[in-house]
C-alpha cells in the first residue's frame, strides 16, 4: 500500500511539474499553426536538405520547451509541412537545452556544462536530422512539387501554356468578349467558351481589380479572431492526440522514481557500461532539461563520471515513452528506430569527449560535486499546481467530448440500420 501511495505521489509531482511546460508547448504549437505562414516553415524546415536539419536544430535549442512541451510543438510543426529530419533535429535539440536549463546548469553543474551542454544537444540534433534524411523516405516531401515545375503546371486547372478547346479544360475561364489582365493567374491566349464553371452571368465582364481567378472566402477567414482559433487548435485536436501517451509516460516515470533506487545507477562506475546504463535508464524517463539537472548533481556527488551525467542529461530530456509513440506515429517505425540509435550513440560518444576533455584540460575544478535540490516556492507551488488543474480540465473534457461523440456516432448508425 505504501508503494501505490508512492507511486500515485511521484505521478501527481510529474504531472504538476511538467503542466506548465506543456501548456507553453500547446500554445507555441497553436501560434505556430495558426500564425506562422506555411510558406516559412517550408523555406527554413520543409526541404528535405542538411541547411533545413542545421537550422531547426538552431531553432529549437534556445526555446524553453522540455520533453512533454516539445511534443505538440513538433506535431504542429510537422502537420504545417517540416520534413522529417527536420523535426527529428527539432525534436533533440529542442527539449535537451534551451535558455532555462542553461542558467540552471551553470548554477548547479558549473560553467563547463552550461557551455557543453548545448553544444552536444545541437550537435545531437543535427547528427539525428542527417540520419533521418539519409536512411528514411519522406513521403511528405514538400520540395518534390517545386523541383518539377512542368508537373506542377500540367496538374493545374488555369495553366496558360495549355491552348483553351474545351470548356471542361478550365475551371476559372473569363468570358469571350473581356481580354484578360496579365495579373490574372488563369489568363488564357483564346477567348473561354462561355460555359466556364467560374461565370455567373455570360453577359457581365470579369471584374477588373480581382487579381485571382479563383475567389474565395480565404480571406474573410482570416480575419476572424486569431487567439480562439491558437485556443481552439491547442487544447482541442492536438492535446487530444497526445493525452494518451503523455500519461503513460508519466506513470512510467513515476514508477521508476518509485522502484529503482539511485543506487542502482551509480554501482555501475564511470566507464562504458554506467553510460549504457545512464542513457537506457533515461530514454523512458519523463524528466525536462531543467528537473534533470539537480538530479545530475545527485550522482555526480554520488561518484558517477562527467561524461556519464551528460550522457544522462542528454537522453533523459531528448525522449520519452510519449516521445517515442508520437515519432512513430508521426513519422513512422524505421525514423523513431534511428532517433533511439542516434540518441544512444551521440549521447554515449559525447560522453567519452567530455571525460576526454576534463581530463587532457583539468576541468575538475569546474565542476562541482555538491549535492543541490530544485525547490519551488509556494507562489511557484501555487502556479504549478493550477497549470496541473487546467491541463487535467482539458484532458478530462476532450474525453468525455470523445466518448459523447462516439456514444452519439454509435447511436446513429444503429437508428439507421433500423
Amino acid at each position: 500500500m505504501n508503494d501505490i501511495t508512492l507511486l500515485l505521489t511521484n505521478f501527481f509531482g510529474l504531472f504538476m511539474e511538467s503542466a506548465p511546460w506543456l501548456l507553453m508547448g500547446l500554445l507555441v504549437a497553436g501560434i505556430m499553426h495558426e500564425l506562422v505562414p506555411v510558406s516559412l516553415l517550408q523555406k527554413h524546415m520543409g526541404k528535405n536538405s542538411v541547411g533545413a536539419v542545421i537550422k531547426s536544430a538552431f531553432i529549437g535549442a534556445p526555446l524553453p520547451l522540455c520533453s512533454c512541451g516539445v511534443i505538440p510543438a513538433a506535431l504542429g510543426l510537422r502537420r504545417s509541412g517540416a520534413s522529417k529530419p527536420a523535426t527529428a533535429s527539432f525534436l533533440v535539440s529542442t527539449p535537451e537545452t534551451g535558455v532555462d536549463s542553461i542558467s540552471v546548469s551553470y548554477a548547479l553543474l558549473g560553467p563547463v556544462f552550461a557551455v557543453v551542454r548545448p553544444v552536444a544537444a545541437i550537435f545531437s540534433a543535427i547528427y539525428t536530422g542527417l540520419m533521418v534524411k539519409w536512411f528514411v523516405k519522406d513521403e511528405q516531401d514538400i520540395s518534390s512539387s517545386s523541383a518539377n515545375p512542368e508537373k506542377v503546371e500540367q496538374d493545374s486547372c488555369c495553366s496558360s501554356k495549355a491552348p483553351v478547346q474545351e470548356p471542361v479544360s478550365s475551371c476559372c475561364a473569363s468570358k469571350a468578349e473581356v481580354v484578360a489582365p496579365v495579373k490574372s493567374c488563369c489568363s488564357s491566349e483564346k477567348p473561354a467558351a462561355q460555359t466556364s464553371c467560374c461565370d455567373t452571368k455570360v453577359s457581365r465582364p470579369a471584374p477588373a481589380e480581382t487579381s485571382s481567378c479563383c475567389s474565395s472566402t480565404q480571406a474573410e477567414s482570416e480575419k476572424e479572431n486569431k487567439v480562439v482559433q491558437i485556443w481552439q487548435f491547442a487544447t482541442g485536436k492536438l492535446l487530444e492526440d497526445i493525452t494518451m501517451w503523455l500519461l503513460i509516460g508519466l506513470t512510467l516515470a513515476a514508477a521508476i522514481q518509485t522502484w529503482v533506487p539511485v543506487s542502482f545507477l551509480t554501482q555501475w562506475g564511470d566507464g562504458f557500461l554506467a553510460m549504457l546504463v545512464m542513457a537506457l535508464i533515461g530514454i523512458p524517463m519523463y524528466i525536462c532539461a531543467t528537473a534533470s539537472t539537480p538530479l545530475a548533481v545527485g550522482f555526480l556527488s554520488a561518484g558517477l563520471s562527467p561524461g556519464a551525467i551528460l550522457v544522462f542529461l542528454l537522453a533523459g530530456p531528448a525522449t520519452n515513452i510519449s516521445t517515442m509513440g508520437m515519432i512513430g506515429r508521426e513519422l513512422g517505425r524505421r525514423s523513431l528506430i534511428i532517433y533511439l540509435f542516434c540518441i544512444l550513440t551521440a549521447s554515449i560518444g559525447l560522453g567519452y569527449l567530455l571525460n576526454a576533455a576534463v581530463e587532457a584540460f583539468n576541468w575538475q575544478s569546474f565542476i562541482p560535486t555538491g549535492e543541490g535540490a530544485h525547490h519551488h516556492g509556494e507562489t511557484l507551488n501555487a502556479f504549478y499546481a493550477l497549470c496541473a488543474v487546467v491541463l487535467g480540465a482539458l484532458m478530462v473534457r476532450n474525453s468525455w467530448q470523445a466518448a459523447k461523440d462516439k456514444w452519439f456516432s454509435g447511436n446513429n448508425m444503429q437508428s439507421s440500420c433500423h
